[in-house]
């Protein structure tokens, strides 16, 4: 009878049948019913309120119940943990059970029941079972220790089981040694430093002599470790590639990719003289071949690896041209990337072949796989320069055809053709002008446009054509327009008395009437270029071209060496190295092939990669600090610019001239400061007074009103330094925007007027958001307080401390340089909440030597005092917990120019003193994040 009668039910309360079923004497009975249990969980049915009775059904030597059992609880186990704490002592007493297949399903459920509290009771039978006699237990158990090290890492490393599974590589049993590398792979790449797979060459030894006898996934799991190690010698190389070598007439088509990958890493080691190195060249090939005769996926799956390793190593498939030429019936994913590997693949000695056959396709049903064809011919004329007579004549007999997608592909390769092999088939043009009507896709129309300006001299009529074409002008795309536009230009180079209206009228559309910036610029540079020196512009419009290479989608060769390194995993299929698409907390490490042999880089190549691969990860804080002194005198007092940073004049300022002449035209009131800055809200840059401003501009800002902590106001410059200006000052930051507040106060005997401000480049790329704006000429004795606003978009430069600045203020008595620090905690931004997965990752991924440790002395608040006053200030708490007694406060903040601070924060209630655990890539900032907590925390 079959399974399906479980998953009816005719009667009314089945909840409560089950459960009598449950409990019946009868051990037929039980099986059904905990069969119909499974049954109603499998279709989605919540039947966890049987837990306490399917747990009493696993006190039974029925095997197959007891499967179903530990199925049920699985599913149950992380929903109602403290029941699945009953299931305990049965998993501890069936670890011991005399048949190997109950304990290893005993320790393998354990593994899969993802509840903190069982692991616990998890490490002495783990521990027992990764020592048993019976191997299919200890194979289990290997993989259960990369379960565990996933639900709690250090539990698994505290109990020694990462040493029992090094252990295990060196197994009896195949199957063992396999799991055992296995889940040490597992776990490496979890914790990419932790150097887990030690491999050296006896161990090396003993995964090969496994390899011979181990199951296909086991073989693929060995293969994947050997393709991580680095043999010592190219000796070394050899014997491992000679034991893999069998490996590559496997069945599995995912062994033969990983044992490709093992060889073509090592075959970096080889010497191209030596013949074993011609013999594995010649062994790779039929396996290869053989993979395209599987079913379209895994076809394609091994069409992208083969597209890698013919970019590598062409001499390995370059006698196999034919098994690439397209089926009928195959899939057009598959059509086009064999398409890829023709191209790659044609030479001159059978071009004529793989000619005969793109003809063939373009004359297919297929829209893109005809077009694909055409630009393929044309690569091929790029390519083997012998073809290229003949590729033209095939591309002619296919404008014939005039079939309007073929036309115009054709035109577009025609252009590459040109540009490869000037003044050698320029005859073709006419047949090409002929078509300008059919055109309607802008690449094919923008080739068009190019040969036409290109050979105007050989076109009686070409003012005619782009004429034609300047009609719709607003209407076509903006690679026509660009094309159209230069084209005309060389074409009024070429022939100015009867092209003067045209390129007038392409200059004015270009540069007047079109809201596109690439197109007015470049039609602004040929107006002036034409207007002050038309033989200049000779040499820029018509110099001579640069051939174009043949290969232009070869994948670069650092990263094709990774890939190489990943054949056979998605990497390989998406051509893209892991770290652009695997996210969350798995460390990628970056892969290389082995230095050559014999190459004179050999010696560097290794260490340059990964230093390379460490300057790409330091963020790029704050470049080093240079000439203060030169940079304050180069400050140039024009009105701040809230856009990026301007790149900085060549031209030095001296001295003389920045007290000088070169703030006249700001005293004069008529120029620099005078001048409005960008648009400010209502209320920004206005004195504190106007409440209603602020009040409007709340809503600008991001998130809630936060309370962050600003600092009383304190002198920065005295009056007796700046001949009678005071300031003093403080900074502020609410709802996302930062607030330098002052107060100027006029001690002297004379009117100040005319205020302006600037910053020097500074760590953090402070600067003033808007003109200081003082409305009335500041009287004898008076004060006022003005709010000035600031962005971070200013110049960078590492400043000694980091959050120093430097601050020039002038008015009509002269400029005024002081310097003073502003709390790091106003750059703290409001969106630095980070996930809590994403926190603990972060954690583990930062290096323990950035970790820094301070005391916060005499803060006796409670942690939710502490989380509160803090998130006031950006400073976000993500998790709370209570540690025998103590408070822990995980928290993390971002500051405005991306960099996240993590923090860990320990209260013990009677301890006044509290303990700050900051992590960070840029540690230099961990001294001023400790500063902010202790400031925000007494205040």
């Amino acid at each position: 009878m079959t399974d399906s009668k479980y998953f009816t039910t005719t009667k009314k309360g089945e909840i409560f049948e089950l459960k009598a079923e449950l409990n019946s004497d009868k051990k037929e009975k039980k099986k059904e019913a905990v069969k119909k249990v499974i049954a109603s969980m499998t279709v989605g049915k919540d039947v966890s309120a049987l837990f306490p009775d399917v747990v009493n059904c696993m006190q039974t030597d029925n095997l197959e119940l007891k499967k179903l059992v530990y199925l049920y609880l699985m599913n149950y186990a992380k929903s109602q943990p403290d029941m699945a704490i009953m299931a305990v002592n049965t998993f501890v007493k069936d670890c011991e059970d005399p048949n190997p297949l109950i304990r290893a399903l005993a320790v393998r459920t354990m593994g899969c029941i993802r509840v903190d509290k069982i692991t616990e009771y998890l490490c002495e039978p783990l521990r027992k079972c990764l020592k048993d006699e019976d191997p299919y237990v200890r194979k289990t158990a290997a993989v259960c220790v990369a379960k565990l090290h996933d639900i709690n890492a250090q539990l698994v490393e505290d109990q020694g089981f990462l040493d029992t599974l090094k252990d295990l590589i060196s197994d009896s049993n195949p199957m063992v040694v396999a799991n055992a590398v296995a889940a040490l792979s597992e776990i490496s790449e979890s914790h990419p430093s932790s150097n887990l797979l030690d491999l050296n060459p006896q161990s090396i030894n003993k995964l090969l002599t496994a390899l011979n006898e181990c199951t296909e996934w086991g073989q693929i799991f060995i293969l994947d470790c050997l393709a991580n190690y680095m043999p010592k010698d190219d000796r070394e190389a050899q014997s491992i590639c000679e034991r893999v070598t069998p490996r590559l007439s496997h069945a599995n088509s995912a062994v033969v990719l990983s044992a490709v990958k093992v060889l073509m890493k090592f075959m970096e080691m080889l010497s191209k003289d030596l013949d074993y190195y011609g013999t594995l060249l010649k062994k790779l090939a039929p396996p290869l071949v053989t993979l395209l005769s599987a079913e379209p996926e895994l076809q394609y799956v091994a069409l992208r690896n083969i597209n890698l390793i013919v970019q590598k190593r062409p001499e390995i498939l370059k006698h196999e041209m034919k098994v690439f030429f397209v089926k009928y019936n195959d899939p057009i994913y598959v059509k086009l990337e064999k398409l890829d590997i023709m191209i790659r693949l044609a030479s001159q000695a059978n071009i004529a072949q793989v000619l005969a056959e793109l003809k063939e396709y373009a004359t297919e049903v297929d829209v893109d796989f005809v077009r694909k064809a055409v630009r393929a011919i044309g690569r091929c004329a790029i390519k083997v320069e012998q073809s290229a007579e003949r590729c033209v004549s095939t591309l002619l007999d296919l404008i014939q055809t005039k079939v309007n997608y073929v036309v115009q592909e054709a035109i577009v390769v025609i252009k590459d053709i040109f540009r490869k092999y000037p003044n050698k088939y320029e005859s073709v043009i006419a047949t090409l002008c002929e078509n300008l009507d059919s055109l309607d896709e802008p690449e094919a129309r923008a080739a068009m446009i190019w040969i036409v300006g290109e050979y105007a001299e050989r076109i009686d009529n070409a003012d005619e054509l782009l004429e034609s074409f300047l009609e719709g002008f607003h209407d076509e795309s903006t690679q026509v327009q660009l094309q159209l536009l230069t084209a005309i230009v060389k074409l009024f180079l070429k022939k100015p008395t009867e092209t003067q209206e045209l390129v007038q009228q392409v200059l004015s559309l270009a540069t007047q009437d079109s809201d596109n910036p690439d197109l007015r610029d470049r039609g602004y540079i040929y107006w002036r270029l034409l207007s002050t020196d038309p033989v200049a512009a000779k040499e820029v419009v018509l110099a001579e071209k640069p051939l174009i290479s043949e290969e232009t989608d070869l994948i670069e060769p650092t990263l094709l060496d990774e890939l190489i390194c990943y054949i056979g995993t998605l990497a390989s299929v998406y051509h893209k190295p892991p770290s652009a698409f695997v996210e969350g907390s798995r460390g990628v490490v970056h892969k290389s092939l082995p230095p050559r042999t014999g190459s004179s880089e050999s010696a560097e190549s290794p260490e340059a990669a990964p230093s390379a691969g460490q300057a790409a990860e330091q963020p790029a804080v704050i470049p080093a600090q240079g000439d203060l002194l030169g940079d304050l005198l180069n400050l140039d007092l024009g009105p701040p610019v809230s856009g990026p940073p301007l790149a900085a004049s060549s031209v030095q300022m001296g001295a003389v001239d920045l007290l000088g002449g070169g703030l006249d035209s700001l005293m004069g009131g008529g120029g620099g400061f005078a001048a409005p800055g960008p648009a400010v809200p209502a209320g920004v840059g206005a004195p504190l007074g106007s409440g209603l401003g602020d009040l409007f501009d709340l809503t600008g800002g991001v998130g809630t009103l936060s309370g962050s902590y600003v600092a009383p106001k304190s002198v920065w410059l005295p009056a007796m330094k700046a001949k009678g200006l005071e300031i003093s000052g403080t900074f502020s930051r609410q709802v996302g925007s930062i607030s330098m507040d002052l107060v100027l106060t006029n001690k002297a005997l004379q009117v100040m007027s005319d205020f302006a401000i600037q910053f020097n480049r500074n760590s953090f790329g402070l600067a003033p958001a808007a003109p200081l704006q003082v409305h009335a000429p500041l009287a004898p004795n008076q004060s006022v307080e003005i709010s000035l606003p600031l962005n971070t978009v200013g110049s960078v430069m590492k400043m000694d401390p980091l959050n120093n600045l430097q601050v020039a203020v002038k008015n009509n008595i002269d400029v005024f340089y002081f310097s003073t620090l502003y709390p790091l905690h106003i750059l703290f931004v409001e969106d630095g909440k980070m996930e809590r997965q994403m926190f603990l990752a972060t954690w583990k991924d930062i290096p323990n030597e950035n970790e820094a440790q301070f005391q916060l002395k005499d803060c006796s608040l409670s942690a939710d005092a502490v989380s509160s006053k803090l998130q006031g200030s950006n400073i976000f708490t993500i998790a709370k917990r209570n540690v025998e007694g103590q408070d822990m406060l995980y928290q993390s903040l971002k500051l405005t120019n991306g960099i996240w601070v993590l923090a860990e924060l320990r209260i013990q209630p009677s301890n006044p003193t509290l303990t700050l655990s900051l992590k960070c890539r840029a540690p230099e900032v961990s001294q001023h994040v400790f500063q902010a907590y202790d400031t925000i925390l007494k205040n």
